[in-house]
C-alpha cells in the first residue's frame, strides 16, 4: 500500500509540472491522493465492522481539512462530520452531510449554536455542567421535568428513569430517535496524563475541555447529572492528538466506559447507549508506512474494554489527522539557492503560511521532504546537508533545517509529505501569502487527471479580505 502511494505521489508530482499546476505563477499548490482517502476510508469503517454488531458512526473530525469537496467525499465513504463552530457546521452541511450524521463538540457553545444544532437534530456533546443547563433551558425540560418540546428536540415524559425522553433519545443499539431529534452527551476529561505533544493532549488534570473525572466529588456529580436528565445518553471522551500512544488512549477510553456502566446500574436501566471515543490515533510521520493502523487501535480497544464491543454499546469515533495526513503533499518551486555559513539554502514558496506547526514547533512537527527536478522527476545525486525555507521574512520559516538531500537547484520543486491535514486547509496569512490552491488527483495507467479542490487565492481576494473596500474607515 505504501509503496502504491509512493508510486501514485510521483506521477502527479510530475503531472502537475507537466500540466501547469506547479509554474511560476503558481509556485505552490496542494495535492489529495483521491484513492488514497477512499481507502483510509474503508479501513476505519472495516476495523470497527469486524469487532462489533452495533452502530458505528464515524465523523471525520472537520477542522483537520474544512475543505468541502473533501467532506463531500468522505461522506460518500460513509464518514460523517464533527465539527466544532458554526462555520464547520456549514462547510458538513454544504457538503451535504445529513444532520444526523453530524457531531457537534466544542468548549465554547453560545446558545444560538445549540438552538440551531436541537433545530436540526445535530448531535451535541455538552462541555460542562453550565452547558447542560443550557440545554435544559433551551429544550424546556429542566432536570427531572416531565415535560419535553417537540420543535426538534424530543418530547416525552423526563421524570421516569425507566424512560427515553427529552431532547433525543440514544443511538445505540435498538433505538430510534425519530427525525429531527439530536441525540446527547457529555464530554468527560478521564485525566489520564498528557502524551508527548502537550498542546495537544485533552486528558490531563487541569485540561480546558469537558468534565474532570477525578476530581473531588466529579465523579458522583456527573452520574447525578446523567440520572436526573434520561435524555443524557452519549457519554464522550477525547484524549488528545498527535503524541498519544494507544495504551494511554485506551486507558481513557475504558475510564469513561466504567463511568457509563456504573450510570447505567444506577438508573436501572442502559440509559448511556453510546460511547464517542473522540479520535487522536498518530499518524507516522518518519515513512510512508500507515501505522499504527485503524485495526491496530480497534484491536487494543477490544483487549482493553472488551464490553464496549459485545453489543450493548454504540459507538462513535471523530478520526481526523489519522483519515487525511498521509494522502495530502504539498509542492513549491524552489525560487533560489543560496549558501550561509557554509551550508546550502534553497529557498522555496512553501513555509510558515502552510506549515505553522513545524515552523514554529519543529521538534514536534518534523516534516519528511522530498526532491524532485524542474520536470518533476526525483531528482537524483548524492545527498547534501542543506535548508529548505519558505518565503516569510523571519528567520525560523523553514520547512526543515540540515536536511540531507540532494543538492537543490533554483526551478527544482520540494515536496512536503505527509500534509494532508492540517497544512494546506489551515492557512497562515502571514506576510499576507496568499492561500495556495488544492487539487485532487487520480493516478492510474491512464495517467494522472486533477481537479480543483479549492482554486489559489488571488492578490485582489486578499486586498477584499483585508478591507480594501473601505480605505477610508479610519480617516
Amino acid at each position: 500500500m505504501a509503496h502504491l502511494a509512493s508510486d501514485r505521489r510521483d506521477q502527479a508530482v510530475r503531472a502537475a509540472v507537466e500540466q501547469g499546476l506547479l509554474s511560476e505563477t503558481e509556485p505552490v499548490v496542494a495535492l489529495v491522493d483521491i484513492a488514497g482517502v477512499r481507502a483510509s476510508a474503508a479501513a476505519l469503517r472495516s476495523a470497527f465492522e469486524e469487532l462489533t454488531g452495533a452502530p458505528v458512526l464515524h465523523a471525520f473530525a472537520v477542522k483537520a481539512a474544512p475543505l468541502v469537496p473533501v467532506l463531500r467525499l468522505l461522506d460518500a465513504e460513509g464518514i460523517g462530520a464533527e465539527v466544532a463552530s458554526p462555520g464547520e457546521l456549514a462547510l458538513a452541511l454544504a457538503a451535504g452531510v445529513r444532520p444526523e450524521r453530524i457531531v457537534l463538540d466544542s468548549p465554547a457553545k453560545t446558545r444560538a449554536e445549540l438552538a440551531e444544532a436541537l433545530r436540526r437534530g445535530i448531535a451535541v456533546n455538552a462541555d460542562n455542567f453550565q452547558e447542560l443547563d443550557r440545554i435544559d433551558a433551551l429544550a424546556g425540560t429542566g432536570t427531572g421535568s416531565d415535560t419535553g418540546t417537540r420543535s426538534g428536540t424530543g418530547t416525552g415524559s423526563g421524570t421516569g428513569r425507566g424512560t427515553d425522553s427529552g431532547p433525543g433519545s440514544g443511538f445505540g443499539p435498538g433505538s430510534d430517535p425519530g427525525p429531527g431529534r439530536s441525540r446527547l452527551g457529555l464530554r468527560v476529561n478521564a485525566q489520564i496524563g498528557a502524551g508527548a505533544i502537550g498542546a495537544l493532549s485533552t486528558a490531563t488534570a487541569t485540561s480546558k475541555f469537558g468534565v474532570a473525572l477525578r476530581d473531588e466529588g466529579a465523579r458522583e456529580r456527573i452520574v447525578r447529572a446523567c440520572l436526573d436528565r434520561p435524555w443524557l445518553t452519549r457519554l464522550h471522551t477525547h484524549s488528545g492528538s498527535q503524541g498519544l500512544g494507544l495504551e494511554l488512549m485506551t486507558q481513557g477510553v475504558l475510564a469513561v466506559y466504567e463511568l457509563a456502566e456504573e450510570i447505567n446500574a444506577a438508573a436501572g436501566r442502559q440509559q448511556i447507549d453510546t460511547v464517542d471515543i473522540g479520535g487522536g490515533l498518530p499518524v507516522n510521520f518518519a515513512s510512508d508506512e500507515e501505522t499504527p493502523t485503524f485495526a491496530d487501535y480497534a484491536r487494543a480497544l477490544r483487549d482493553a474494554v472488551p464490553g464496549l464491543f459485545d453489543g450493548r454499546y454504540g459507538l462513535v469515533t471523530e478520526f481526523g489527522r489519522s483519515l487525511l495526513a498521509k494522502h495530502g503533499t504539498v509542492l513549491a518551486r524552489v525560487e533560489y539557492t543560496k549558501t550561509t555559513g557554509a551550508r546550502p539554502i534553497a529557498v522555496t514558496h512553501a513555509g510558515v503560511q502552510v506549515a505553522t506547526r513545524t515552523v514554529y514547533d519543529p521538534a514536534a512537527w518534523p516534516l519528511r521532504i522530498a526532491a524532485y527536478d524542474a520536470k518533476g522527476a526525483p531528482k537524483a545525486g548524492d545527498a547534501v546537508v542543506q535548508d529548505v525555507a519558505g518565503p516569510a521574512c523571519f528567520a525560523g520559516d523553514l520547512l526543515a533545517e540540515a536536511r540531507e538531500l540532494p543538492l537543490l537547484e533554483p526551478g527544482d520543486v520540494v515536496a512536503a509529505l505527509d500534509t494532508g491535514a492540517y497544512y494546506f486547509s489551515s492557512h497562515y496569512a502571514y506576510n499576507s501569502l496568499a492561500r495556495p490552491g488544492v487539487h485532487g488527483f487520480r493516478a492510474d495507467a491512464a495517467g494522472v487527471r486533477f481537479t480543483t479542490v479549492r482554486a489559489p487565492q488571488t492578490v485582489e481576494q486578499i486586498v477584499a479580505e483585508s478591507g480594501g473596500d473601505r480605505p477610508d474607515a479610519l480617516l
